[in-house]
């Protein structure tokens, strides 16, 4: 089979990821028999420095003739003058509205060998196995007005958390969808006690659950989900929330796991089921301080190319072989320098990509 992806390497760290990203699934394909014909275009800082623009028209109609996108990471301190008029992270938003990427949904898996690579106790995170689903194209990310003025009062800004119902509805969806596939539980994450926006989720959550019989809806508070995470992170199985409160709640979960650098992410324009488009990203950031040391963990991203397979390409036996094959060469002791821990072998960005590539193709 052949497959069509458009490759963004971005900024800081992101194309040191990348590469060993696409070198394993490079030994996917020659696995399994299939091409993978790779796209490489520019977003974020470096797109701005080249182009002038964080995500140009070009990248954007190569993207949407692509069958799935492959992000590395986007920003910098180099870009982060509040007064810019672009900014990296313009791209990566530019990317989910153009596309309709609408659902994120981030997986939170504490790997037994790497139990105490958190400063969590284990007893808090064993057995944890959970996936939020975010709303991404909403709330006050995108909402409108969204502004800074001058006035006689001073300096004032404003930003908008709007949602349609439609818009709810459809992540909720997705919500449900992944649920009855994993333990049949979802929680759903609002701040119905202060926000009218958040009502109307809890409202249709309601709503939707009647279609969903086999599936036991629970409600929770934002501040009351950020300290389950912490406290009981184990009970929970699928979460759906909104734009910002999921991009706060995933960074903390990635804590759970004990480094960014192992949680992958996919953004879809469906339900979870199908050959559904999507584009693949590791959680964490463009890491400058790292970029250019053969330090960064590469595993996120790499895990990122096994959620593409199984949702974009529906390989699934394909995205199985790479979950192996981290898992084994984890169990082999290896370590990249976020989940060094005494007695591992330390190695870098590259030697942990080829481990793993190596063992794709032996598994």
């Amino acid at each position: 089979m052949e497959f069509n992806i458009a490759v963004l390497p971005g900024d800081g760290v992101g194309p040191e990821v990348i590469a060993e990203a696409t070198k394993v699934l490079q030994a996917v394909g020659d696995k399994f028999g299939h091409s993978f014909h790779l796209h490489q275009g520019l977003a974020g800082g470096i797109a701005i420095d080249t182009l002038g623009t964080a995500f140009s028209e070009e990248t954007l109609n190569m993207c949407k003739r692509c069958d799935a996108v492959l992000l590395g990471a986007v920003g910098g301190p180099k870009w982060d003058d509040p007064k810019a008029k672009v900014h990296p992270e313009d791209g990566l938003l530019a990317l989910r509205r153009e596309l309709g990427l609408f659902a994120n949904l981030r997986p939170v898996k504490v790997l037994p060998m790497l139990i105490n690579s958190t400063s969590l106790k284990p007893e808090i995170i064993e057995g944890v196995d959970l996936v939020i689903v975010r709303e991404l194209t909403g709330g006050l990310y995108f909402g409108q007005p969204k502004k800074q003025w001058q006035s006689s009062k001073g300096r004032q800004a404003v930003d908008t958390m709007a949602y349609s119902e439609a818009e709810i509805k459809r992540i909720l969806q997705v919500g449900f969808e992944l649920a009855r596939t994993r333990s049949k539980k979802l929680t759903s994450v609002d701040k119905a006690n202060v926000l009218q926006s958040s009502r109307l989720w809890r409202q249709i959550a309601m709503e939707i659950s009647a279609d969903y019989p086999d599936v036991e809806l629970e409600h929770m508070l934002v501040d009351a989900c950020a300290m389950r995470l912490i406290q009981h992170p184990s009970e929970f199985d699928v979460l759906v929330t909104e734009n910002m409160f999921g991009d706060i709640l995933t960074d903390e979960a990635s804590m759970l796991a004990g480094s960014m650098g192992m949680l992958p992410s996919a953004s879809l324009a469906g339900l979870p089921k199908g050959e559904t488009f999507g584009l693949y990203e590791p959680i964490h950031g463009s890491a400058p301080r790292r970029a250019g040391q053969n330090m960064a963990n590469p595993i996120a991203t790499i895990l990122s190319v096994a959620m593409m397979l199984r949702y974009s390409f529906e390989l699934g036996a394909e995205a199985q072989a790479i979950e192996n094959a981290v898992l084994a060469t984890l169990e082999q002791d290896y370590r990249t320098y976020d989940i060094m821990s005494e007695g591992k072998i330390k190695v870098g960005t590259k030697e942990m990509g080829e481990l793993i590539a190596r063992r794709v193709k032996c598994l």
